[in-house]
């Protein structure tokens, strides 16, 4: 009963490493999966968003002047 457990080693392996961040996790995601035709859709909707949260607050005037 000495086998060793290759899985079981790797997940303890895996348990002590640091955490990592969601942009690091996601970049990490599109690296293994070759997905890198999620950056711009991704890209475009975090510029969307920006735009929305800050059309709305005092610094609207600003970025109508840049359109």
């Amino acid at each position: 009963m000495s086998e060793k457990n290759p899985q079981k080693d790797e997940f303890l392996k895996a348990s002590k490493e640091k955490d990592s961040s969601l942009v690091a996790e996601f970049i990490g995601f599109m690296k293994e999966n070759k997905k890198w035709w999620l950056a711009p859709i991704l890209i475009v909707l975090l510029a969307l968003g920006t735009l929305a949260m800050l059309g709305g607050s005092g610094v609207a005037p600003f970025i109508y002047s840049l359109f």
